[in-house]
Order: C-alpha cells, then structure tokens, then sequence
C-alpha cells in the first residue's frame, strides 16, 4: 500500500486548503474521498467533494466492516472507506482529511501512517474562519466549537504539529514534512 497522509484537526482550521496547497506543489497525491451523513454544501458534488450517504446507508457500510475509520462529529456521520486507499496507483500517497476520532482509529488500524495535526493560531480565530466560511448554522458552528476543545488538547497525540497562521508558512511546513515522508518511504511513524 502507498504511505497515507493523515491531515487531521478541528472544522474550520483549513485542512482543505493546505491539502489544495499541497497537491498544487507536490505530485503524487490522491485525495481519499470520504463518506458523510451531512447535507451537501453549495457547489458540492456527491463522489467529488464526499459520497454523501443517508443514516441507514452509512450504518449498513459500517456493518460490513467497509470503513477503515468511521466517527460521529457535530451530529454527523463521517469515515474513510476502505477502497479508498487501494483505488488509485500504487505510487500514489493517499492523503486523508478527516477528524481526529477517525486520525486515532487510523492510527491503530495503520501505524505507518504519517498523521499531521492542523491547529489554529486561537480559539477565537478559529470561531472566526466556521462564521466567515458561511456554510454553517450558528446552532452547527457552536456544535463544531465544541467539539474542537477537545480536539485541541488531542494535538499532543501528535507527533506533527502545523499552526495554521499563514497559510504560505504552513503550506511550506506541510509540505517538509510530506516531502520527507515520501523520500523515506518508511518509518514515517504517527
């Protein structure tokens, strides 16, 4: 298997736009697509964005064991299907954007996997980027808040920490880290 990239921390810390960044700089990189009980955003695309799945779906897929990581998150469902991960070429590093119940179960399930915390500069930034992102209730942002402090005392689980409070300055971060991953290929460790 392809060394995985586990890119964990809490919603609205900006994983998705440091992996962007990073694919944009690196070569090499397949985005795992994960499955989702949520709604769709605006403009997002069901097998493009995430396989959007309904409750009884998603809980028959845990039942069959086809998830390598599968957690609860703000009232939703999400996880990493397990075809995810040998669908692509096997010279692909497979990244995984996901939270980090799932991070933690990844790191049981696939030791050797490389796994990079996202922290945020503050509590009160990270308020800030859930409210400007305008995809949220305010009822769901205070949900995903929650949430992120327990998530934020997990990052110590981490051997990789990037503080995402430039996003230039993390992306290159991010991308040391992979970069020397990938020229190791082993012992990538968590």
């Amino acid at each position: 298997m392809a060394l995985v990239v586990v890119i964990t921390g809490p919603s609205g810390v900006g994983k998705g736009t440091l992996i962007g960044a990073l694919r944009d700089r690196l070569g090499g990189l397949r985005l795992s697509i994960s499955a989702t009980t949520r709604k769709p955003r605006p403009g997002e695309a069901d097998g493009v964005d995430y396989f959007f799945l309904d409750r009884e779906r998603f809980a028959k897929l845990v039942d069959a064991d086809a998830f390598v990581e599968h957690a609860d998150y703000a009232g939703e469902r999400y996880g990493t299907l397990r075809d995810q991960l040998v669908s692509g070429p096997a010279d692909e590093a497979v990244l995984l954007e996901i939270e980090v119940q799932g991070a933690r179960q990844i790191r049981e399930t696939l030791p050797d996997a490389l796994q990079v915390f996202i922290a945020p500069p503050s509590a009160a930034d990270l308020r800030e980027r859930l409210e400007k992102r305008g995809t949220d209730s305010m009822v769901t942002i205070d949900r995903r808040l929650k949430a992120a402090q327990g998530e934020m005392e997990a990052q110590g689980e981490f051997g990789r920490v990037v503080v995402n409070d430039d996003l230039a300055r993390a992306t290159d971060e991010l991308e040391g880290i992979v970069r020397s991953a990938l020229e190791e290929g082993v012992d990538s460790g968590s």
